[in-house]
């Protein structure tokens, strides 16, 4: 199970992810136990980068998609499979300090290198 969810219960936030919020001058918006994220599990956990973006929350869903390499394939429908949040360190853990991004925040990480943008057309779908 992700630590910051035994760390926090009641608010969810890891150090790690007001640290985050902080430098991006947003509040903290931590996904809730037993959401989904759209995962994509085709993807090799050596691919690089891994990408993140976090759509408007909806029912079960946090609002989160996560894949690893350059780019979402196009002809894909079945690309992201829904995992619960509590199985994320098992696919994307170096994720976990971003987690309280609120929708509409990205994040593309590699070795030695993060980029984290907000970008207002990810909330509209």
């Amino acid at each position: 199970m992700i630590s910051w969810l035994r760390r926090l219960p009641g608010m969810n936030v890891s150090a790690a992810q007001h640290d985050v919020c902080r430098r991006c001058a947003v509040e903290p918006s931590p996904p809730t136990q037993q959401t989904m994220i759209g995962i994509a599990l085709s993807r090799s956990r050596e691919l690089e980068p891994l990408n993140a973006l976090r759509h408007p929350i909806a029912g079960n869903s946090n609002g989160w998609f996560v894949w690893r390499g350059p780019e979402i394939p196009q002809d894909d429908d079945d690309f992201f499979a829904p995992v619960h949040i509590e199985h994320l360190d098992e696919y994307a853990p170096e994720l976990e300090p971003y987690l309280a991004l609120p929708p509409g925040w990205g994040v593309v990480l590699a070795p030695d290198y993060e980029d984290v943008w907000y970008d207002e057309s990810l909330l509209d779908v």
